[in-house]
C-alpha cells in the first residue's frame, strides 16, 4: 500500500502553493470527445524500444527502420513530441508551441496508428524543462540571473525554462494530453529536472519566492503528481527519464536535479534510468574507463534503483547505450551485455538510445537474443502486425 513519508507529504502539500496557482489541468479542455485507437496494455509489458527524433518519426525512412525493428524482435518506438531544443514535432494548437508550416509529423494520430498497425507500442517523448524555443519566444518563462536580471544560461546560451513556473508545467502537461488524445500508449517525460551545470547560485526560480521552504525535489515531484492526475482519465501510461547516477542517491545530485527517485516512483508507471556507461565520468565506482564496463554499470545501477523503489509498484525499464562514444568495445556484443545485465536485475525490457537513430549494432545483436529468451528477453507484443502492414520492405538500417 502507498504510505507516504513525511517528506513526501510535504511535497504533495506544495501543490497548494505551486500547483493551485495554476489550477487543475483538466483533460476535458484538451481531449476531443474520443481518443484515437489504443489497445489497453499492462504497464508490466516487456517493452523493447528504439528512439526516433521527430524528424525521423515523420519520414518514410523512419517507417522502414521501425518495421525492421519489429521484424527483428523489437516492439516499441520512442519518438519526440518535443525535443530538448523545444521544437514540437506536430502542430498541437497550443499557443506556446507555435505553428510550423511543415511540422516533422504531419498527422500525429496517423503516425501512431501506423505504429500500431505494424505491431509497435508508441511512446511519445517530451523534453520538459530544457526548451530553447520557449526561452526565445517567451523569455518571461525562462530561468533568470540573480546578478543581472537577464536570462540565465548554463553554457552561454539560455536554454532552460523555469521548472517551477505554473505556465511552463501546464504547457508540458497539455502537450502530453494532446499526444494521449492522438493514441500514444505512453507519455515519457525527459528533462524532468532542474539545470545542473553553470553558476547555480546565480539562477533564480519562481518557487524560491512562491514557497521559500520548498526544494527542487518538491517542485519536480509536485509536477509529476499533477501530470499523473491530468493524464489518468486518458488511460495512457506515464514514464520518466532520470539520470543513471541517481541510483547512487548522492545528496549533491538530488539537490541539483530535484529527482527524488522514491518520491517520483509513486506518480508514474515506469522509470527509465539513462544508464549509458560512457556517461559516467572516469574512475567512477573505481572504474578507469566506464564506457568499457557495461555489465558493471547496468548491474550496479539497476540493483540500486530496484532497492530504492521496492514496494512502490513502479516498473524499471532502462535506457541503454546504442552508440560508440567513449566505448572502444561498442558493437553487437556490447548491446547484448547490456540487455543481459538488465534482465538479470529484473528490468522489464529496455530502450536503446542513438541520437542519430542508427541501429545497425542493435539489429546485428537481436538474432542471438531472440534465440535465447531465458537470457535476454521473453518476447511478446502489445500489438499484432496488421495483415496489410506485412508488405513493407526491409531497409538498410545501419546507414
Amino acid at each position: 500500500m502507498f504510505a507516504p513519508t513525511p517528506v513526501l507529504l510535504r511535497r504533495l502539500s506544495n501543490g497548494l502553493v505551486l500547483g493551485l496557482c495554476l489550477g487543475a489541468v483538466s483533460s476535458a479542455a484538451i481531449l476531443p470527445s474520443g481518443i484515437a485507437d489504443r489497445r489497453p496494455t499492462a504497464k508490466t509489458n516487456e517493452i523493447r524500444g528504439i528512439y526516433f527524433t521527430g524528424l525521423m518519426a515523420g519520414s518514410e525512412h523512419g517507417k522502414q527502420i521501425a518495421a525492421a525493428w519489429r521484424r527483428s524482435g523489437g516492439n516499441a518506438v520512442v519518438f519526440d513530441i518535443k525535443d530538448a531544443d523545444g521544437v514540437v514535432s506536430f502542430n498541437s494548437g497550443l499557443a506556446l508551441a507555435g505553428t510550423r508550416k511543415h511540422p516533422y509529423i504531419h498527422d500525429l494520430p496517423a503516425w501512431i496508428a501506423w505504429l500500431h498497425d505494424h505491431g509497435l507500442y508508441a511512446i511519445a517523448r517530451i523534453a520538459c524543462f530544457k526548451d530553447s524555443h520557449l526561452v526565445e519566444t517567451h523569455p518571461e518563462l525562462a530561468v533568470h540571473s540573480r546578478s543581472t536580471g537577464k536570462l540565465w544560461s548554463e553554457h552561454g546560451t539560455p536554454a532552460w525554462a523555469d521548472p517551477s513556473l505554473p505556465a511552463v508545467q501546464q504547457y508540458d502537461i497539455q502537450l502530453a494530453l494532446a499526444a494521449a488524445a492522438a493514441g500514444a500508449d505512453e507519455i515519457q517525460f525527459d528533462y524532468i529536472r532542474f539545470p545542473t551545470e553553470g553558476n547555480q547560485k546565480d539562477a533564480v526560480f519562481h518557487f524560491q519566492t512562491a514557497d521559500p521552504a520548498a526544494t527542487r525535489a518538491d517542485v519536480i515531484t509536485d509536477f509529476l503528481h499533477r501530470a499523473q492526475q491530468a493524464l489518468a482519465p486518458t488511460g495512457v501510461h506515464l514514464s520518466i527519464d532520470v539520470f543513471g547516477v541517481m541510483a547512487w542517491a548522492r545528496p549533491v545530485d538530488l539537490d541539483a536535479t530535484g529527482q527524488d527517485i522514491l518520491a517520483l516512483s509513486y506518480f508514474c508507471d515506469v522509470i527509465s534510468p539513462m544508464i549509458y556507461p560512457s556517461h559516467f565520468f572516469n574512475d567512477f565506482d573505481g572504474i578507469a574507463d566506464p564506457g568499457d564496463a557495461p555489465a558493471h554499470f547496468i548491474t550496479r545501477s539497476l540493483a540500486r534503483f530496484a532497492a530504492d523503489t521496492r514496494d512502490t509498484g513502479v516498473v524499471i525499464r532502462p535506457w541503454l547505450q546504442a552508440f560508440a562514444w567513449h566505448a572502444k568495445t561498442f558493437g553487437p556484443e556490447y548491446i547484448r551485455i547490456q540487455v543481459r545485465s538488465a534482465r538479470e536485475e529484473g528490468a522489464l525490457g529496455f530502450l536503446l538510445w542513438n541520437a542519430g537513430n542508427r541501429y545497425g549494432a542493435a539489429e546485428e545483436a537481436m538474432p542471438a537474443m531472440v534465440a535465447q529468451p531465458a537470457i535476454y528477453f521473453q518476447g511478446g507484443y502489445p500489438y499484432p502486425v496488421a495483415a496489410a502492414a506485412n508488405s513493407l520492405r526491409a531497409p538498410a538500417v545501419g546507414r
